[in-house]
């Protein structure tokens, strides 16, 4: 089986797909719409996942956002900053430009990351 094709927990997660059926969108809008940007679904079109199934289910998610950003930021400003010889403030610049763009992208994916960890795929729901 592939890494990102339908069945695996990498397909879900980068595709903000429902983790039991692989079908529905998890959330309402598009991943660069700013229009309702942290609107989730509350259950699956497709199989009736609930994906609120108790209030602070999500908790997690703001971790893993945060381990993934943290190591983003290192990881990037090493390479701007020694890798490329550019300024330290011009470095955080561009970090924080890259930000304000994927800012909502990280956070669905921390979502659906987290859901997806605590739910299996079940092929029999497709």
């Amino acid at each position: 089986m592939a890494v990102f094709s339908k069945g695996s927990k990498l397909y879900s997660i980068f595709n903000l797909k429902c983790p039991r059926c692989h079908q529905a969108d998890m959330f309402e809008t598009g991943s660069f719409s700013f229009n309702k940007p942290f609107v989730m679904k509350d259950r699956c079109d497709h199989c009736n996942q609930n994906f609120m199934p108790e209030p602070g289910f999500y908790y997690g998610a703001m971790y893993i956002s945060y381990i993934f950003t943290g190591f983003f930021s290192f990881s990037f400003i090493a390479l701007l900053h020694w890798g490329m010889g550019m300024s330290t403030a011009t470095s955080f610049g561009i970090l924080i430009f890259i930000f304000a763009i994927f800012f909502v992208y990280i956070f669905r994916l921390a979502r659906a990351a987290w859901i997806n960890a605590n739910v299996s795929y079940d092929p029999t729901k497709v």
